[in-house]
């Protein structure tokens, strides 16, 4: 298996980031995700280099687990379908993916100065549902613990993070997971229109017995 991918690059220096900037809070507000700056300063560098820090190192870690668990095997699919190409394709959608995740909070909150965000988990999030888009029935572990098909999964993911974002009662960006991952879906999608058609098949076998 090739260690070198654009995957792991991506993994290693998120990883590199994150660390020096849990020591350097300067550097860190610098990066972050903060639309007051980005609108009137037009700083909207910030909605991407937000994908890269993290709050503390369990934060690093939940994303890029998820990165690389599934991660490699997204970039793999995009190689199958469009040769090495698939790797500049792979590099492109995961940093769209940042921005597009940051969006819905930059327009809500572009006039608030006491909001700011950090992570990758929008970016996490569009890996994980172009993951279920190719493989709907693989198992995941709800909780880490609890096998459900991916398909189940990612209707739960979607329902409860549309549901935190209205509650709005803790300090995680519910809109970047919700609006990350259905960018993913539609742009893996987009770039393999066939893939629906298995998609939908590898469903209904399961009806089918």
């Amino acid at each position: 298996m090739e260690f070198l991918t654009i995957n792991n690059i991506i993994v290693a220096i998120t990883c590199l980031v994150s660390i020096l900037c849990f020591s350097n809070h300067e550097l860190r507000n610098k990066l972050a995700h903060y639309p007051v700056s980005e609108h009137g300063r037009n700083e909207y560098y910030r909605m991407l280099s937000s994908g890269f820090i993290h709050a503390d190192p369990f934060h690093l870690f939940v994303n890029m687990f998820v990165l690389y668990q599934f991660g490699g095997e997204v970039e793999s699919y995009f190689i199958d379908t469009h040769n090495e190409f698939g790797k500049v394709i792979y590099l492109v959608f995961y940093l769209i993916a940042i921005v597009v995740a940051n969006m819905p909070t930059f327009s809500r909150y572009k006039n608030n100065s006491s909001y700011m965000a950090l992570g990758a988990s929008g970016a996490t999030s569009a890996v994980l549902f172009a993951f279920i888009l190719y493989r709907p029935m693989s198992m995941l572990g709800l909780f880490l613990v609890i096998p459900i098909p991916a398909i189940i999964f990612g209707i739960l993911y979607l329902w409860y993070s549309s549901y935190a974002s209205r509650r709005s009662t803790d300090n995680i960006d519910h809109d970047a997971h919700f609006y990350g991952a259905v960018f993913g879906f539609l742009f893996a999608w987009m770039i393999n229109p066939g893939q629906i058609t298995s998609f939908l098949g590898q469903i209904t076998d399961v009806f089918n017995g």
